[in-house]
């Protein structure tokens, strides 16, 4: 019997805590009886219900390492949350591995995923009228997922990264899961052995944590930190690290407090925080994924950012993260090393920052640069005085192939033009083969088409393809084209994003076997070598292939989602202008 009942008060009459913004309409009163009883019947009780309900978002799943310890945070998050007054409700959504689908049709999946997590997340919430979230995130989409519900949801929350992975160790050296895709192509080449890449294949992942470089996971990690998502410091403790379930206890903490003063994802999420997690993403010569990503994320908070911006801040940010796949050291080096203050740190002195954008834990992105502690002799973060590189790890390029933009990466090389004959392939596999069969030679062009938003559908990754070409010795000596996404992992000079995409009638469809292509980084330019003429008489003769799906989430999605150059999001906005455009015909 409550102590309502047993001094004869009606238990209904209680004040409700103003902390309870949102979900006292689900709770408090006589007409709430029914979901007090259900929500009664697995263990919570009246004093729960009548605190701040913050609800506790996992993308636990076992098909991969990347997201594999949440269970174990997400407890830890809910202490946190309970010790701090408030009344934690876990849910889980999906997550798809880029690791484990690369190279298959299950990986036009990935890009799918991060806008269902978003939606997922989304109706969760405001299905059950959370006061407040704690996300958390792991594996590639999961976090740019998290941040763009934050968006729309615009209630008190933030985002733990679970983790980063430990290298594994191989005759002596680390090693990551880029390891071993590089080897696969050495073995193909008949460079290793069966026997190598076997050991290496069982050397690669040694236990949880998303992995190990500066690749898509950790890049977007760092980002939610800088855009204020994510406490300082706490998204770059290891998966494996004791320290990580203290920081989930402190994150479901600062949850609350979030709740109780009421501070939003939109008060932190600004057009000069977007910059600040732009500047990061080109000092850590980071994932091309970022551009996608942040896109999509200043959409779902209803802020400008368009591509060029990657382009402005990329060009006058220089690389000082000296991290795999561009540099020498993981993930965990960085932490060691000091974390990604020390990168703010030499940001901020050199004046490239905003500095008094906040962040959930209450501080400026100048305070966490001034308390940045450098490991001595640490070699994983540069003086931005004597950078490895003046200029950002990524840009643009437009030109007759990309009239809407693409991302070249410029990390971890130091090739600037490239002018060569193409080799045309619709779609991964075929490439793929055409590599595997070693037909792929030096000076070539590799073109990738057919593989956009709406081609794929998905966007697929090419980290088998590109990987393939390093471990054949290939890299620096061919370049490769496509509509379609790298991975993270991915180094060699690869330009990603091309659009318009070929299945919506982009240039790149137009391309034949054996045009020259010509990349020309100072110009800005990706360009086709072919008389105007010519290209006309092809266009008029192209046309558009039939939908790959006809049914399910690719179709759908296929219908929904928008070009690359606007982050790919499933807003319908491309749907909307074809039926304006036939509404006018």
């Amino acid at each position: 019997m409550s102590d309502d009942r047993a001094k004869g008060k009606n238990p209904y009459d209680r004040p409700s805590d103003p902390a309870k913004r949102h979900s006292a309409a689900m709770t408090d009163g006589p007409d709430r009886a029914p979901a007090r009883a259900m929500l009664k019947a697995i263990g919570f009780t009246d004093e729960d219900l009548a605190k701040p309900i913050i609800g506790v978002a996992t993308t636990w799943i076992e098909t991969m390492p990347c997201n594999y310890n949440q269970r174990e945070l997400a407890d830890a998050v809910k202490r946190g949350i309970r010790r701090a007054g408030g009344t934690p409700m876990e849910f889980g959504t999906i997550s798809v591995s880029d690791g484990v689908a690369m190279g298959t049709e299950g990986m036009k999946a990935s890009l799918i995923s991060r806008d269902l997590i978003a939606d997922s997340i989304e109706l969760v919430a405001a299905g059950h009228s959370f006061d407040g979230i704690v996300c958390l995130t792991g594996c590639d989409k999961t976090s740019p997922g998290a941040a763009m519900a934050l968006g729309r949801l615009n209630i008190p929350g933030l985002i733990l990264y679970n983790g980063t992975i430990l290298p594994g160790s191989f005759n002596g050296k680390d090693v990551t899961v880029q390891s071993v895709f590089e080897a696969v192509g050495a073995y193909r080449a008949g460079k290793i052995s069966a026997e190598e890449l076997w050991a290496l294949e069982n050397a690669a992942c040694p236990g949880p944590g998303a992995c190990g470089g500066q690749f898509t996971a950790n890049t977007m990690s760092m980002a939610m930190e800088v855009l204020g998502l994510s406490p300082a410091g706490l998204n770059g403790i290891p998966a494996p690290d004791p320290d990580k379930i203290a920081a989930a206890e402190r994150s479901g903490e600062i949850a609350v407090q979030l709740v109780r003063d009421d501070v939003r994802p939109r008060a932190l999420v600004t057009e000069r925080a977007l910059e600040n997690a732009i500047r990061a993403v080109g000092a850590t010569a980071g994932s091309t994924n970022a551009v996608l990503h942040l896109l999509a994320i200043a959409r779902e908070f209803d802020l400008p950012l368009e591509i060029e911006a990657f382009e402005r801040l990329g060009e006058s940010t220089p690389v000082i993260g000296n991290l795999i796949p561009g540099g020498s050291y993981a993930a965990l080096d960085l932490y060691k090393a000091g974390g990604i203050a020390l990168v703010l740190r030499e940001l901020v002195s050199a004046k490239l920052l905003h500095v008094n954008e906040r962040t959930v834990d209450g501080r400026t992105i100048g305070e966490i640069a001034g308390s940045a502690v450098e490991t001595p002799g640490q070699k994983v973060i540069f003086p931005i005085s004597a950078p490895m590189s003046p200029n950002g790890g990524l840009t643009v390029l437009r030109g007759s192939l990309a009239p809407e933009g693409a991302i070249v990466k410029l990390a971890g090389h130091s090739r600037r033009h490239h002018s060569g004959p193409a080799r045309v392939f619709n779609g991964e596999e075929a490439a793929f083969a055409a590599i595997r069969a070693n037909s792929v030679k030096a000076g070539d062009v590799v073109v990738i088409r057919y593989e956009g938003p709406v081609g794929g559908p998905g966007m697929r990754e090419m980290l088998a393809v590109t990987a393939a070409l390093v471990g054949q010795g290939l890299g620096d000596q061919v370049a490769l084209i496509t509509d379609g996404r790298f991975s993270g992992a991915t180094h060699g000079f690869m330009v990603a994003h091309i659009a318009p995409e070929a299945a919506l009638g982009g240039p790149i469809g137009l391309i034949e076997e054996n045009d020259t292509i010509t990349i020309d980084v100072a110009a800005h330019e990706l360009r086709l070598d072919v008389d105007p003429a010519t290209l006309v008489k092809r266009r008029a003769a192209w046309r558009a292939p039939a939908p790959k799906y006809t049914g399910g989430v690719y179709a759908k999605y296929a219908a929904l989602v928008s070009s690359a150059s606007d982050g790919a999001i499933t807003t319908g906005k491309r749907l909307k202008r074809a039926l304006d455009t036939a509404a006018e015909q």
